[in-house]
């Protein structure tokens, strides 16, 4: 009697763990959106690192451009996070209206970003270790998120000594180098995943 019972429950496991796979093997076929993200951030990288005598509009403009491809970035991870994704929407929400308000008044945000420059490193970099730490049982390369995110913590700590025209340098600088970090963080992600979508 027992055993009649126990079928219907191992078919109704088994298509649990069917759908699943399936699910994961629909999220890995997008490996390619970290490729793209991460070669957008090196490319937002070299450009900020290159200026020289560059306009603060312009420059306030890619951070504003910056901080909006971060939130979608993370309103992506809400979708296919298994737990925790009001955690990654709540970033999200708040890194999109940093952008938004860098895009409507991108001088005072270049200054106001200069300003509170430590905050900002200091949130970041908190926000990496937290991540590295949700994500170290699913990625392997969990460690690359941490690093960056002591480093950031490191950076907030030393640039909140700093004056204003210190400030607003370093932040060209530190801006550059940040999104060198995410984008190669990215594009490891991005392989990380392929291999899991070759090995599903």
């Amino acid at each position: 009697m027992s055993t009649p019972a126990a079928t219907p429950d191992f078919g109704q496991s088994a298509t649990a763990m069917s759908d699943s796979r399936d699910a994961a093997r629909a999220v890995a076929g997008l490996w390619w959106l970290w490729l793209v993200t991460g070669v957008a951030w090196i490319i937002a990288s070299v450009v900020i690192l290159q200026f020289n005598q560059a306009s603060i509009t312009t420059i306030g403009i890619i951070i504003g451009a910056m901080f909006m491809f971060s939130a979608v970035q993370q309103f992506v991870l809400a979708a296919v996070a298994p737990s925790l994704r009001w955690l990654w929407i709540v970033f999200g929400i708040l890194i999109g209206a940093c952008g938004l308000v860098a895009f409507f008044n991108p001088a005072a945000t270049f200054a106001g970003l200069a300003d509170v420059l430590g905050f900002l490193f200091l949130t970041v970099g908190v926000w990496w270790i937290i991540r590295a730490f949700v994500e170290r049982e699913a990625n392997p390369v969990w460690w690359l998120s941490l690093i960056s995110g002591v480093l950031m913590v490191i950076m907030a700590f030393w640039t909140s000594g700093q004056f204003f025209i210190q400030k607003a340098y370093v932040l060209l600088v530190f801006a550059g180098i940040w999104a060198l970090m995410h984008g190669v963080t990215d594009i490891v992600r991005a392989f990380t995943v392929r291999s899991v979508r070759d090995e599903l």
